[in-house]
């Protein structure tokens, strides 16, 4: 696809050149296709393309810690990337496509020429980006005055649950028991508006529970549909700051579902044009929560919330995957020694060394996978034990089929409702899976940290990029902090399989009391995952370069040549040659050779280095 008239001159006027001007970046561009929940570029990853949307949208999000915030939308015309002319600085947000897009985009290497050969061009477009960011900036500071502005200091309302009377805010969309739960869980200081996906997971099941409510004749289709129209706002962002619950809580739930149950009451109540607090017109248990027990409810958004993450989480192992796989084939041709136990052991190339860690990180999505698709299935319709008391006739599969159609997922029926009520075992599983990725993505960090270990008195057969200054004390170390940073996420999401295995055997009878610190270290282990993956390939793998030479030497001195020989001297003869190598200094070559042992031309045959990397028998 080329870069059209009209969509070049309508990014020119938007950043205030000529299209002739902004041709002379364009023409040293190329068509790039992005597929529906692809990520463009990560916020805090280095930027490495000017953009101009051709086709599709591209949704701008800031935050990388379970919750973000979508600051704005460009559509076909608008610019992206245009910091990459000022300096090296990384993306202060994320740029991801919903629906696919089409991108033309010009390299950062094309950008630099554009800066020595036309230099008047250069900075005229400088000087308007300067302008637009000026303008995003004081846009960012009014938004923020007034969604983030000092709190309102409003009178209160009296609300009551079954211990009695509690004043609330008359600013706050939760009730009562929200406000018990903020008092009765001061713990992690994480609160359930803190993951994005878990509030509008719970968001996708009071919408189909109140849809199936009204379809079956046991809720007033008014007050369903103010329901519904609270929770498409809170799909659409809105009122996440309400939900204000400690993640780490008693009750098995119990307080997040009444917060969500409380919201969306409040917000409906003002759709129907009453008060908040007014429950008469719509309660929180009698109509939000119609039909449902925190035990169905509370896990069922769980499961979703976890599987929304998890497509995130697996679009970052994808990301990483891939530079890995790409520096394997850049690295095809560069000889190396490997090693076992930390010893030497035969030559390879450090293309297998890299293309091993592309599979392992392939492993990881693929068990990942597995573990979101059995998260799938839930108990909604199951109320308080798996029974479905005090649910209509029809409402389980009614319910779970309108679960798929409003979130997208394809969330199922368990067989058994009892069973799926007090099993928390497809959570342990997904944490399981966790622990593994988290145990190879360690795995691969331990060797970049060996292989690049020196630079005069270690490995150093590879250039991990300098971040950052190693030492207060020591001038010039640089330390591999990318790689050391990455491990110890990797230390948590294993530490945190630990508290999830034992929260999932503290089952008792019908019901699980542990999960709220199973949802806890799901969310925050898929986010931590996410975060480690894109960081270490953007900021690390991307940037790696072989030391060619320092690898061929390795292998040209090392005695593990040697094995080579096994089938032509045999064992005791290799091992032998192999010991007055070591003891000498000399190279295995040239005690043959010296020996008598072996002609040059059979010699170097059979040591030729990159014959070794690859099945071969010789006699």
């Amino acid at each position: 696809m080329k870069l059209d008239a009209d969509t070049l001159a309508a990014a020119a006027q938007r950043i205030g050149i000529t299209s002739e001007e902004l041709g002379e970046f364009a023409r040293r561009g190329t068509s790039v296709a992005y597929a529906a929940g692809d990520y463009l570029f990560h916020e805090s990853a280095p930027r490495q393309w000017l953009g101009v949307v051709m086709e599709g949208e591209v949704e701008l999000l800031r935050g990388q810690r379970g919750r973000s915030v979508t600051i704005g939308v460009a559509q076909p015309g608008a610019i992206l990337g245009e910091a990459v002319m000022l300096d090296d600085s990384a993306h202060g947000a994320s740029g991801v496509t919903r629906r696919g897009a089409t991108i033309w985009q010009v390299s950062r290497a094309e950008v630099e020429k554009v800066r020595t050969e036309r230099p008047e061009v250069f900075y005229k477009l400088v000087a308007q980006v300067a302008r637009r960011l000026s303008d995003r900036l004081r846009a960012a500071s009014e938004r923020i005055a007034g969604e983030t502005g000092v709190a309102p200091m409003t009178s209160v309302r009296k609300e009551h649950d079954s211990l009695g009377e509690r004043e609330v805010p008359n600013h706050a969309y939760y009730g009562v028991q929200t406000v018990r739960a903020i008092e009765n869980f001061p713990f992690s200081g994480i609160h359930v508006s803190h993951y994005e996906h878990f509030v509008r997971a719970l968001a996708c099941v009071k919408k189909a529970c109140a849809k199936a409510n009204a379809e079956l004749g046991v809720l007033d289709a008014k007050v369903a549909t103010a329901i519904e129209k609270a929770c498409d706002e809170i799909l659409a962002g809105k009122l996440h700051d309400q939900f204000r619950v400690d993640m780490i809580q008693g009750g098995a739930g119990t307080s997040t579902n009444m917060c969500a149950n409380e919201v969306i009451a409040n917000r409906a109540l003002e759709i129907l044009g009453h008060a908040k607090g007014d429950y008469a017109h719509c309660h929180p248990n009698d109509h939000v929560n119609c039909s449902q027990s925190t035990n169905d409810a509370y896990p069922t958004a769980i499961k979703l919330g976890v599987w929304f993450t998890l497509r995130d989480t697996l679009a970052g192992l994808r990301e990483l995957q891939a530079a890995l796989a790409a520096k394997a084939a850049a690295f095809a041709d560069v000889i190396k020694m490997g090693r076992t136990e930390n010893q030497d052991a035969v030559p390879m190339t450090l293309g297998q060394e890299f293309s091993a860690y592309a599979v392992m990180i392939g492993d990881g999505i693929r068990h990942l996978e597995h573990a979101g698709n059995e998260l799938l299935e839930t108990n909604m319709g199951a109320t308080a034990i798996g029974t479905g008391l005090n649910s209509p006739a029809g409402y389980a599969p009614l319910c779970t089929n309108y679960l798929a159609e409003i979130s997208g997922a394809p969330v199922r029926l368990a067989e058994n409702l009892v069973e799926a009520t007090q099993d928390s075992g497809e959570f342990a599983l997904m944490s399981s899976a966790m622990k593994v990725a988290a145990v190879q993505l360690s795995k691969i960090c331990n060797d970049l940290r060996w292989l690049s270990s020196g630079p005069r008195c270690g490995l150093y057969e590879i250039r991990l990029p300098a971040m950052q200054p190693g030492s207060s004390i020591m001038p010039g170390k640089v330390n591999p902090v990318v790689p050391e940073v990455v491990s110890q996420i990797c230390f948590q999401i294993i530490g945190n399989d630990v508290t999830v295995s034992m929260a999932s055997e503290a089952s008792e009878l019908e019901l699980n009391m542990a999960e709220p610190i199973i949802a806890f270290n799901l969310f925050f282990g898929l986010t931590l995952l996410r975060n480690a993956a894109v960081v270490l390939a953007s900021r690390c793998i991307a940037g790696i370069e072989p030391n060619r030479e320092r690898c061929r030497e390795y292998v040209q001195n090392s005695i593990g040549l040697v094995t080579a020989l096994n089938p032509v001297l045999g064992y005791e003869k290799s091992a032998a040659i192999a010991k007055e190598a070591l003891k000498t200094g000399g190279s295995v070559y040239d005690l043959v050779i010296a020996k008598g042992w072996l002609s040059k031309a059979r010699l170097d045959e059979l040591l030729k280095p990159e014959a070794m990397t690859h099945p071969r028998l010789t006699r």
